[in-house]
């Protein structure tokens, strides 16, 4: 597992389940209404704003949260948001990159320099580590979808790349452009996934210590905390008996 990912699962497990709810919660609603705003309102018309409403529902969110984020843009009040990729360098020259939504790039991108700062990491410019990752699509089913074989046949068949399966998921990964068409096949195949979305995938993963694991967890919770990061990629690697530890 890449860091990302293991550092989800450690910071649930110190129950920190609400605040990251709340945070989630409000990132999503800011990720439906830049996609309402940068295309129609009508999810059956604009393919990213139908993808962010069925992450949406997959986190749980309220339909009432859902159909106000969509008429906050609608209405033509909502906040002109860019959208912004940051990189850089962690403890142990781990790479990084933060995707973020911003009304205020000087604001974002100061808390993101500072916040890696603090680290003992660096912020580069951008490109500077995103050529050691793909930028590929992530299309996420539960493990009761289907056996891992009949996950696989139909991945095949919808055009994916490459199929992840363990006790609690299936993770199929598929080109950047061809996202919304193997999802829409596999829709037809398994059902709705969970999650549908554009991710950096690290090439190759580095492993670190515990004492590195622990530095770039506190690094990836400060930049996830940041109201303006919808997303933090890293490609570092910690071995079971660390993440035991962490864990515990």
């Amino acid at each position: 597992m890449a860091g990302h990912s293991q550092f989800k699962n450690i910071m649930h497990r110190k129950g920190r389940q609400d605040a990251v709810r709340s945070k989630m919660f409000s990132k999503l609603a800011r990720e439906i209404t830049v996609a309402a705003k940068t295309g129609m309102p009508d999810p059956t018309m604009n393919p990213r704003l139908r993808l962010a409403i069925q992450n949406a529902k997959a986190q749980s969110m309220p339909k009432d949260n859902i159909d106000r984020a969509i008429k906050k843009a609608a209405g033509g009040d909502a906040e002109n948001y860019d959208e912004v990729r940051y990189e850089g360098y962690g403890p142990g020259g781990v790479a990084v990159i933060v995707e973020a939504l911003s009304d205020n790039r000087n604001r974002t991108a100061s808390n993101v320099r500072s916040i890696f700062t603090k680290a003992g990491g660096a912020l580069g410019e951008t490109g500077s580590v995103s050529f050691s990752f793909d930028h590929v699509g992530e299309i996420v089913y539960k493990a009761s979808a289907g056996t891992p074989d009949a996950v696989m046949e139909a991945a095949i068949e919808a055009g994916a790349d490459d199929v992840i399966s363990d006790e609690e998921s299936h993770t199929i990964i598929c080109g950047f452009e061809s996202i919304g068409e193997v999802s829409k096949a596999l829709e037809a195949t398994l059902g709705e996934a969970e999650t549908v979305k554009a991710i950096w995938k690290p090439q190759n993963t580095v492993p670190v210590d515990e004492e590195k694991a622990q530095s770039l967890m506190k690094l990836i919770d400060s930049l996830e905390d940041d109201d303006d990061v919808q997303n933090v990629y890293s490609n570092f690697e910690v071995s079971d008996e660390i993440m035991a530890k962490l864990s515990a």
